[in-house]
């Protein structure tokens, strides 16, 4: 069979396979270009049962482009709080802004125009323009370039820029003429139920008889991919703070900066240990913890430590000690000054958002205060 015949295999049988297995998934019920662009955003390294509630909630609180770009941006991070990679929020609202400014509220139907929204790639154009508008772009992710690696027994390093490239000219050879929109999202089902990265279902694949890859006995070795460096450790010690007189029954919180990771977050207040000996250390990472926030003006003594959390970011892993502490000096000298720190009690702690590592202590701490002896 050539290339052109396994070609066309590919598709018939992918289509057929995809109208009688795919999932109902709530934005295949649109073809509203919103919809399915926030779907996508959302669905970046996020499971799709993890996205489904995300996506439900985020629909009803913003149901139009319009709704979005003239919320504040604190309500749009808090409705994407315990997403992570906050940076997709705000680039969706930074995109759906552009598509007020310059397209009237509608997201535009041309590739270039879509490509230049901010935060939006060649993956998301491909989706949107194929999914929601029927056009013949290519859509490729990491679950697409799978796919195609095995089926052509491809040997090309898919983390490399070119290879993903060659797999989008590659894929929208594939696409059957006025089916872009069943195809790719018939490409992206197949990766993620049946050619999954560990234990690909071959026996249960609408297209086996024909993959290369798997003919060749190498299902389990492909793709090929460049391991990325494993995430670098930090160590960061956070202090929980109970209010007295005038703030009692509140912990002092502070925002982040508008720029950076996590940026314009709440948080616990928190420094970064030299290293893990000190952060291990009671003795080394009280007087660290206390010396640093003085430095950044803010006085405590730390009493000791109360709880351990951790969270993985694309490229760092924090490992996070939070110690019980008391303001030294009743006055709470620069914690009220400083428009970053706020008292914030139990339903302020609801309204706000915040990371998942912090969300997480400070959660378990207005479940039960008791516990942390704050007061000892």
């Amino acid at each position: 069979m050539d290339r052109a015949a396994i070609n066309r295999f590919f598709g018939t049988e992918l289509l057929a396979w995809y109208k009688r297995e795919r999932r109902d998934l709530p934005w295949r019920r649109s073809r509203d270009p919103y919809r399915i662009w926030v779907s996508e955003i959302m669905l970046q390294q996020t499971r799709v049962e993890t996205v489904i509630p995300y996506y439900h909630r985020f629909m009803e609180r913003f149901p139009t482009i319009g709704d979005l770009a003239a919320a504040p941006e604190p309500d749009v991070l808090k409705a994407w709080e315990g997403l992570g990679y906050y940076s997709r929020a705000r680039n969706l609202q930074a995109a759906a802004r552009q598509v007020v400014e310059l397209h009237g509220g509608t997201v535009p139907r041309d590739k270039a125009s879509v490509s230049a929204l901010k935060g939006v790639g060649p993956y998301t154009a491909g989706a949107i323009l194929s999914i929601a508008f029927d056009q013949p772009e290519p859509a490729v992710d990491g679950n697409v370039m799978r796919v195609l690696s095995r089926f052509y027994n491809l040997d090309d390093d898919i983390a490399r820029p070119s290879v993903r490239g060659a797999m989008e000219d590659l894929a929208r050879e594939l696409i059957p003429q006025g089916e872009a929109a069943s195809f790719n999202q018939a490409l992206m089902e197949l990766g993620a139920l049946v050619c999954t990265p560990r234990s690909p279902g071959c026996l249960s694949c609408p297209v086996m008889e024909h993959c290369a890859g798997r003919l060749a006995g190498r299902e389990r070795e492909l793709p090929v991919k460049t391991k990325a460096k494993p995430p670098k450790p930090v160590h960061r010690l956070a202090v929980l703070i109970e209010g007295e007189g005038p703030h009692a029954g509140r912990v002092l919180v502070r925002q982040r900066s508008g720029e950076g990771l996590l940026a314009s977050m709440w948080e616990l207040p928190h420094v970064e240990a030299p290293n893990e000996s000190v952060w291990a250390s009671a003795a080394a990472a009280s007087d660290w913890l206390a010396g640093a926030l003085a430095a950044e003006g803010l006085s405590v003594r730390p009493i000791r430590a109360v709880a351990d959390a951790e969270h993985v970011f694309t490229h760092l892993h924090w490992f996070v000690k939070l110690w019980s502490a008391k303001l030294a000096d009743a006055g709470g000298a620069g914690a009220d000054a400083d428009g970053a720190y706020r008292w914030i009690d139990r339903r302020e702690f609801g309204e706000l958002a915040w990371p998942n590592v912090f969300r997480k202590l400070l959660g378990a701490y207005f479940e039960a205060p008791e516990a942390y002896s704050l007061s000892r």
